[in-house]
């Protein structure tokens, strides 16, 4: 694609693109996505080949109602209804056997399909107007940090997509909880915008958390679940109390909250995702403040671990991905 993608907030424009078996980026309430028609394996394909994907990785097929469900599930299992009900529209991603509709190119082979309701209002209007199911991950290069604004979108793929709708920043920040059924039990096979708390909330089956970070299976089951991902270019460690400083080192710092590394004065750039420890606010801010960190030319970014609860734990599981290739 030789053209640069336009940045704007043209639902027809984008909804015809997609008609047409392109490529878009879309706003939800998790991260920005890159969407294409679930149905078009050729616009499948310009996906994985806009983000240089590997095609192991599956996607997530996003739905703006629920009779959709059953172009794309082949059943739906009792024990979701009460999910659906409480969490969809919203950032739940479930797991399902898949229809023959759905092409192996966007499950990666995998007889099940990712799928989940947008909350964000601008991407189920795309979806009613695009009138097909859509698959999306998120609209970055892949292993790089997820965008949460079109800008972000921009800086990665726009000489690699057809159009870009603009809704503004993303309110969740971090991507969709994925969730399967299987054996009597629930397993959570990433942790995103809806917790284990809020899971157990809605649910008296089993809950199992998977560390895809300690993991030595290599097996992908579902999107999201490789051990290196969402970095920055720059290199990113983790500090799990006060280090030192290597003099002459430009070394940024990004911390959960005024409390979690207090040293400060030696760094050339501080980001506190939360003055007050809040983690709903800190998650808002994640990404953004990543991508802000990596276009300063500086040599490391150190970043503070979350609270291992909540929102914190999926969180911990972006950074400890992030910083996966310079431990």
């Amino acid at each position: 694609m030789s053209h640069l993608a336009s940045i704007g907030n043209d639902l027809e424009i984008a909804a015809r693109f997609l008609r047409e078996g392109g490529v878009v980026a879309m706003p939800t309430e998790t991260v920005y996505g890159l969407a294409a028609n679930a149905f078009n394996e050729r616009a499948v394909a310009k996906i994985f080949e806009a983000k240089q994907r590997p095609t192991f990785d599956p996607l997530i097929v996003h739905i703006d109602k629920y009779s959709r469900l059953s172009e794309i599930a082949a059943s739906i299992p009792e024990e979701y209804q009460p999910l659906m009900e409480r969490f969809w529209p919203g950032p739940l991603t479930l797991i399902f056997e898949k229809t023959a509709r759905v092409s192996d190119l966007v499950t990666s082979g995998l007889p099940t399909v990712a799928v989940r309701m947008p909350a964000h209002p601008i991407a189920r209007q795309l979806i009613v107007q695009a009138d097909v199911p859509l698959a999306a991950p998120s609209a970055n290069l892949f292993g790089r940090t997820s965008p949460t604004t079109a800008a972000h979108v921009a800086d990665q793929l726009a000489d690699r997509i057809d159009y870009i709708l603009d809704a503004g920043p993303c309110d969740v920040g971090v991507e969709s909880t994925i969730l399967r059924f299987s054996e009597g039990r629930f397993e959570i096979l990433r942790p995103g915008g809806v917790t284990q708390e809020d899971l157990r909330d809605c649910v008296n089956l089993p809950i199992i958390q998977h560390d895809v970070t300690n993991n030595t299976d290599t097996k992908i089951n579902a999107p999201g679940q490789l051990k290196e991902h969402y970095s920055p270019q720059t290199p990113l460690i983790i500090a799990e109390g006060i280090i030192t400083l290597e003099s002459g080192r430009r070394i940024g710092l990004l911390r959960f909250s005024s409390e979690s590394y207090p040293d400060v004065e030696s760094f050339e750039r501080v980001i506190t995702l939360s003055e007050t420890g809040n983690l709903l606010e800190a998650t808002s801010r994640f990404f953004a403040a990543i991508h802000e960190l990596d276009k300063l030319d500086l040599d490391l970014i150190v970043a503070t671990p979350f609270p291992n609860h909540g929102l914190g734990i999926a969180l911990n599981d972006r950074l400890q991905r992030a910083a996966h290739r310079f431990v």
